[in-house]
């Protein structure tokens, strides 16, 4: 028999075997061809034309797109920071991350029913019920509606209170803190209505129309950092009524363009009884791993602010700006997956969705890797240029954070895959705890006379004793392949930091501070990433995959 026609009988029989649109066993595939003789480019071709090609093509791409949107707003970010740190002053920076940061701990009410309809509405999706997608997008927007006047009612008592009362604040800025709070809530309430929006682009995968506002976006926070400048009243005042003005704008935006291209997002102000009890069923429970991880983030903040002032919410402040800068990188790598775990798991489809798991835990923390090396050995250097007046603490809070981003861009995979199955009681208890005690063991370092650094390093013990807890309560829920992860993936990983790490520590060690020891360590690191992505980073099978995708493209 011609091998040609052998393989394709042989590969039509397979995949009435496995008919999964995902690429869930490459070696098996790989193997029946290579014995059998048959061109690998054959094989190629027949991957190229699967389901499987076309979803992945599809993450490719996406993923791209929120690339050049991420790196637009990674540069604005960056530039736009120091603008507003040059111009509100360390003091003023600092109040605006504590006050502002005291509202984003209300959100614990709302980011909860944010990542149910956020999941609701992918998972409808998935399934393909436009009716009820419609349902699920109406009740989402009456939900969101009733939360932002129950934070409303809360902030404008207890928010009021606590700010006046208990909040390290200069006498001479207690009315300007004020302001700050009130336009806060505003910008807050603005988000809240936004977030329905949000979710069905990410779940309809129209990565295209997201990089273009998130491009946009940049833009106005662009001309607010520059519009500082010309400020006719106080500055702090002026900032956040500008941040709120530029809100409002955006939420403009997207809800023009989804009424526009998605069926689902008619408003209709009728209450769905049924699904409501759905949302709130899911959102109960993450309600608490919301709570749990605001209280680490946002209560760690308040401890800073109380125990040493606003110079402290400062540096920290400035290291969340560089950790939220460099994390876009995989945080646009997982909005292009999500959507795909999440469908794959509601078409029943459980062994692909633990292969894209698999696959995208262990490039995020490569994509990662590239990044944080040559900033975390750099650092003094790198914030040097960035800011006129690095304050105390930053260089430690920037290097802590990156090394908390490397262990959880693990987990954001798993957590997707959590959500999907809809069961997360327990998950939500276990983590929650394990967040709360961070926030307990933080607060008993600084009471027992630790420093801020010493305190801030324990969001990293908790985030590993988290990511052990997520992947062991994975097993019983999916059957997920606990040995795989850690061998395949984890500890691929940590072979290549290592690695990485030592390069970049020797070339640090062997020049003086400057611009070309910070050229040579950034060269130096990635080349070798790049090899060790290679050589332990791929699997054969993806390895074999790459190459001849590349000799393709070399041919064309």
């Amino acid at each position: 028999m011609c091998p040609f026609k052998e393989g394709r009988s042989q590969l039509s029989a397979y995949k009435l075997k496995k008919t999964s649109p995902f690429f869930t066993d490459y070696s098996a595939q790989y193997n029946l061809y290579s014995k059998r003789s048959i061109p690998f480019y054959f094989i190629t071709k027949q991957w190229f034309m699967s389901d499987y090609s076309i979803n992945k093509n599809r993450i490719a791409k996406n993923t791209m797109l929120l690339y050049c949107r991420m790196l637009f707003l990674m540069i604005v970010s960056l530039y736009t920071s120091r603008v507003i740190l040059d111009a509100l002053g360390v003091e003023d920076y600092g109040i605006y991350n504590a006050v502002a940061g005291f509202i984003t701990m209300f959100s614990m009410i709302s980011a909860s029913i944010s990542g149910a309809i956020s999941r609701f509405i992918t998972f409808v999706l998935g399934e393909g019920n436009q009716q009820k997608m419609n349902r699920v997008f109406c009740t989402a927007l009456s939900t969101q509606f009733a939360i932002g006047i129950i934070v409303v009612i809360l902030v404008e008592s207890l928010g009021i209170w606590f700010l006046n009362t208990h909040m390290t604040i200069p006498t001479r800025r207690i009315l300007a803190s004020n302001w700050v709070l009130q336009f806060a809530l505003i910008t807050f309430i603005l988000n809240l209505w936004n977030t329905p929006y949000n979710a069905c682009i990410i779940a309809h995968e129209r990565m295209t129309a997201f990089a273009y506002i998130g491009i946009f976006e940049g833009l106005v926070y662009l001309l607010i950092a520059l519009g500082i400048k010309v400020s006719p009243i106080d500055n702090l005042i002026f900032y956040s009524s500008l941040m709120c003005v530029a809100a409002f704008i955006i939420v403009i935006v997207y809800t023009i363009y989804c009424k526009k291209n998605f069926e689902e997002c008619k408003i209709c102000w009728s209450f769905d009884k049924k699904m409501f009890v759905e949302i709130f069923g899911f959102a109960g429970w993450n309600f608490v791993g919301t709570t749990s991880g605001l209280l680490r983030d946002q209560g760690i903040n308040l401890l800073f602010n109380v125990c040493y002032g606003p110079t402290v919410n400062a540096a920290r402040g400035l290291a969340t700006q560089v950790q939220s800068a460099v994390g876009k990188f995989t945080q646009n790598f997982f909005m292009a997956v999500q959507p795909q775990i999440i469908k794959s798991y509601a078409a029943k489809r459980i062994d692909d969705s633990h292969s894209l798991v698999l696959q995208s835990s262990r490039l995020a923390f490569i994509l990662m890797l590239a990044l944080v090396t040559p900033i975390i050995f750099e650092a003094d250097y790198i914030l040097g240029l960035w800011l006129k007046s690095v304050p105390e603490y930053t260089v430690s809070f920037v290097r802590i954070i990156l090394f908390f981003s490397l262990v959880e861009s693990f987990s954001h995979p798993l957590i997707h895959l959590i959500l999907a199955t809809g069961n997360i009681k327990k998950y939500q208890i276990v983590v929650g705890s394990t967040y709360i005690a961070n926030f307990f063991v933080a607060w008993i370092v600084l009471l027992l006379g630790g420093t801020p650094e010493m305190s801030q390093l324990t969001i990293i013990l908790f985030a590993l004793v988290a990511l052990v807890f997520r992947v062991l309560m994975l097993r019983p829920m999916t059957n997920f392949p606990v040995r795989e992860f850690f061998i395949s993936t984890v500890s691929r990983c940590l072979a290549i930091m290592l690695i990485s790490f030592t390069v970049s520590y020797f070339v640090t060690k062997m020049m003086s501070m400057g611009l070309v020891r910070l050229f040579l360590n950034l060269c130096a690191t990635e080349f070798i990433l790049c090899a060790l992505t290679v050589m332990l980073g791929l699997k054969s099978y993806e390895r074999q995959f790459v190459f001849q995708k590349i000799r393709f493209i070399l041919r064309k």
